[in-house]
């Protein structure tokens, strides 16, 4: 379990995560010293042990295994300082090389602030891309799972003007494949079923506002059955979240982030989780973000990160 941004509300949820039945025993990627700090701030009671340690003393309320990464500058709950931006992605990195070593098998994070990493002159643009270029893996798929429904996204952290250009036959071909792999693989469904939205309002009405479903998606969605998935689309967005077409469905592939995951948070918030699809290892992560305003403060719902490692805990078995 990685803390995330330091000055977010990451290691608020790891500290109340001592006082939570768990499925699974867990280890704390983070500073010793600043989980001590907001558990004093929060007025917290917890013992922190080493987390090789943990592997003899067992797991128990009140206790939190810690996999210690030092700061490199103090912190104060609610302040970001791009100096700590080293410091989160050091977290990042120890937790997903000790994954792939085998010394944990999953991982699931808590929400990093990616715009003070790009403070720090490091080119960042989320944990997806992060953990695909640590484990050399050359094409990740962002999924969230919560309120019934499971949204895979074709495109990720893009502005919106670049979404269109980056929806290309390959790309698209190569999210569906992983997203049925994953879904056979991981949640052991035997012949998954996927619902795939258009880009366009109206799936492009018939090219009249648009032709990427007819000159990319279509042709896509065609050869993906031809191979033998069971895929449907390019359907309209505004139409494809209905409850008796989500119910035919095991998921839905979304084109762009904000077309799919609104409809999903709003179903969920709090209790939703992110699952990033086609790594060699197990990650989950929280729905939110470092709630800047709430770090500290002891108001911090732990609800998605217990959502988060239950999910990491059955994919991993």
């Amino acid at each position: 379990m990685t803390a995330g941004e330091p000055a977010g509300i990451g290691p608020d949820l790891c500290i109340q995560l001592a006082d939570v039945d768990l499925p699974a025993a867990i280890v704390v990627v983070a500073d010793r010293g600043l989980l001590a700090q907001r558990a004093r701030e929060l007025g917290v009671d917890v013992e922190l042990i080493a987390h090789d340690a943990s592997r003899s003393a067992g797991i128990r309320r009140g206790v939190l295994a810690v996999h210690h990464v030092p700061l490199s500058a103090p912190v104060t709950a609610g302040t970001l300082d791009p100096a700590n931006s080293r410091y989160v992605l050091a977290t990042l990195e120890a937790a997903a090389d000790a994954c792939v070593a085998g010394n944990y098998r999953a991982m699931a994070t808590a929400p990093v602030h990616k715009g003070v990493i790009n403070d720090a002159g490091i080119a960042f643009t989320g944990h997806t891309e992060f953990l695909a270029e640590r484990t050399s893996t050359p094409r990740v798929v962002m999924m969230l799972v919560g309120g019934g429904m499971r949204v895979a996204l074709a495109t990720t952290h893009l502005a919106l003007r670049e979404v269109a250009d980056a929806i290309t036959r390959e790309s698209v071909s190569e999210t569906l494949r992983i997203l049925n792999d994953d879904l056979a693989r991981r949640f052991g469904i035997a012949k998954p079923r996927i619902l795939v939205a258009g880009l366009n309002p109206h799936a492009g009405e018939s090219g009249h506002l648009g032709r990427e479903e007819i000159d990319v998606i279509a042709p896509v969605v065609e050869a993906a059955r031809a191979r033998g998935m069971d895929v449907a689309g390019p359907l309209p967005a505004d139409t494809l979240f209905h409850p008796e077409r989500l119910a035919q469905a095991d998921a839905v592939l979304a084109m762009y982030h904000d077309q799919g995951l609104p409809v999903l948070k709003h179903a969920s918030f709090g209790t939703g989780v992110n699952v990033t699809l086609g790594l060699p290892i197990v990650r989950t992560s929280v729905d939110h973000g470092t709630a800047l305003d709430l770090a500290g403060t002891g108001r911090a719902d732990v609800g998605s990160l217990v959502a988060a490692i239950a999910l990491a805990d059955t994919l991993s078995r």
